[in-house]
């Protein structure tokens, strides 16, 4: 393991953010105290982040002239928030030009980028996933044949990228094939699609477990559980996330499942990568579904999920610089530590989000009520700002997931309570969000 004893002599750096959403926010916000760094950039602009946070921000046609404004600006740590950026080969591009950059290559990248070459890969290793089969317009019988091998309900996944939004699951063998046949036709999720992944469905709970490495050694950050779907007791279409929860309670997580979660799953992987010359940079984030006691692999995301990296991001007790950087440069912080905290965050949409229409509200104003939108008090909890849009020095939600409210307490059910307070605070036409994030932490 090998330690990085630079930190001590760096000051004054300057950090650029690729991404613009939520996730992107909460790491400016981790690192908008750090002592080391000076001034936070954001490519493209976030608008809020520029509002409140002081961030400035960089635009770029192409990746020169992306370079060329990263050497005028200084910039001495690139981070990669969104996975699109990464299967367009920047972290490549910037490391090949001396640019130091915390995300994973364009080869390692593939994980996500393509989940049919994700269940390759990990079904070559042993990893326990699901039983799948990939499906192309070249075999698309034997996807019908193998939709009626299967017992419903039956997952179809978008083999490329869809923002978190390409999962069906479907209750009938009959309509399963039709929206197959949709998915391939490019009808559904445009080109993404035209590949898919069936998969049999897994009966348990979902977890979202993040590790970071830098190429030689890893380590597993505080589990957290997301709520992918859109409505309350987890009815309605799959969504990016509306909202997640960490410290998880012994009972959905313990050391005995980490352990199996990093035997069977997180170091096979890490191995074969470094095996094959293609070590992993960055963090990794497994969607592991917990069925009886055992940890399955359902997919494999290159870089922090959303909303999951708004509840991790206020854990961090070791500076997130320190962290991000070292690892970058391959390089390890040893004992890193999270305050004892637990927290929950909960998504804000407008209420076209994931729908068949549009609405034309957006973008609506947001008002706040008894509470300061720059507080990041840490400890109640804050707000983050996500697909939002400044006019007139006035903040506005614009169609999507616009703003997080995010509750710290000592308790799951302190932070809860934390959370919809600042929930109930904020308005905008149609906002919409689930009142039961972390229902299973407090069953």
């Amino acid at each position: 393991m090998q330690n990085n004893t630079d930190l001590q002599t760096l000051n004054n750096q300057n950090i650029l953010i690729i991404g613009n959403g939520g996730r992107e926010y909460s790491i400016a916000l981790a690192l908008k105290n750090d002592k080391k760094v000076k001034d936070i950039f954001f490519s493209p602009q976030h608008p809020a982040a520029t509002m409140y946070l002081n961030a400035k921000h960089i635009e770029y046609k192409n990746y020169d002239e992306l370079l060329t404004n990263i050497r005028k600006n200084k910039i001495s740590l690139v981070i990669v928030g969104p996975e699109a950026p990464l299967m367009e080969g920047i972290s490549d591009f910037l490391e090949s030009n001396g640019i130091l950059v915390f995300a994973p290559s364009l080869n390692n990248a593939k994980l996500e980028g393509s989940k049919a070459y994700m269940k390759s890969f990990i079904s070559n290793l042993n990893i326990p996933t699901a039983k799948y089969k990939e499906v192309s317009l070249n075999n698309k019988q034997e996807g019908y044949d193998f939709i009626e091998s299967l017992s419903i309900p039956i997952v179809l996944k978008a083999s490329g990228l869809c923002g978190g939004k390409g999962v069906l699951i479907l209750h009938c063998k009959e309509d399963a094939k039709k929206q197959l046949s949709l998915m391939l036709d490019g009808k559904l999720f445009g080109d993404s699609g035209k590949s898919v992944v069936i998969e049999e469905f897994l009966d348990g709970y979902e977890l979202s477990i993040f590790a970071l490495s830098n190429g030689q050694d890893y380590i597993v950050l505080p589990a957290c559980q997301d709520h992918k779907r859109l409505f309350d007791n987890d009815k309605g279409p799959n969504t990016g996330g509306m909202g997640a929860y960490t410290n998880i309670p012994h009972t959905l997580y313990n050391k005995e499942l980490e352990k199996k979660v990093k035997d069977r799953i997180l170091t096979p992987t890490f191995n074969a990568l470094r095996d094959s010359n293609n070590p992993y940079k960055g963090v990794i984030f497994a969607g592991i579904m917990i069925v009886n006691n055992e940890p399955y692999l359902l997919e494999y995301n290159v870089r922090f999920g959303d909303p999951e990296c708004e509840v991790l991001m206020p854990l961090l007790k070791t500076s997130a610089f320190d962290i991000m950087y070292s690892f970058a440069k391959g390089q390890m912080v040893e004992n890193i530590e999270f305050h004892n905290k637990c927290v929950v965050c909960v998504v804000m949409a407008s209420n076209d989000y994931v729908q068949n229409f549009k609405s034309q509200d957006y973008p609506a104003k947001i008002t706040f009520n008894g509470i300061n939108p720059q507080d990041t008090n840490l400890e109640t909890g804050h707000v983050v700002f996500a697909s939002t849009s400044v006019k007139d020095s006035a903040i506005y939600a614009n169609s999507g997931r616009s703003i997080i409210a995010v509750g710290i307490g000592d308790t799951i059910d302190e932070a809860r309570n934390n959370a919809y307070d600042i929930v109930s605070k904020i308005e905008f036409s149609g906002k919409h969000y689930r009142k039961d994030i972390a229902y299973q932490a407090l069953k």
